[in-house]
């Protein structure tokens, strides 16, 4: 409690709609995203559209912090009101990003421990 600031707010603040185009594959989806949703402190309420494929948030937030949240289950979300333009880096597949060291070095432990488990399946044959 110490750590904690409290800090006035200059103006009245009111509860706000965030609208998202999210891809939603089946009703397990949704769940995932109300589920992400409600870990955020003041969303009041969620209401997803599958058929739309529409995220409607309500409350004291923050929209961007709205969107990562999402972004967490989904990548391909974005804003209702921003047209989805292939030039931006959130509309970047994952599989085109460019690896990072640490991703290579992730990768080159997987398939050493993966070697490793089949020498330990077949001792007898010679590599």
């Amino acid at each position: 409690m110490a750590d904690m600031q409290i800090v006035l707010a200059g103006k009245k603040i009111e509860p706000q709609y965030v609208e998202m185009k999210v891809p939603l594959y089946s009703y397990g989806c949704e769940k995932k995203i109300k589920k992400a949703l409600s870990r955020l402190r003041g969303i009041h309420s969620v209401h997803v559209d599958y058929h739309a494929q529409k995220v409607t948030v309500w409350g004291i937030c923050n929209r961007d912090d709205v969107l990562a949240a999402i972004r967490t289950k989904r990548r391909d979300a974005y804003f209702w009101d921003q047209p989805e333009s292939k030039n931006a880096p959130s509309s970047m597949r994952y599989d085109q990003v460019e690896p990072t060291r640490s991703s290579r070095v992730t990768a080159a432990l997987t398939i050493y421990k993966f070697r490793k488990s089949w020498k330990k399946l077949f001792p007898l044959v010679l590599y």
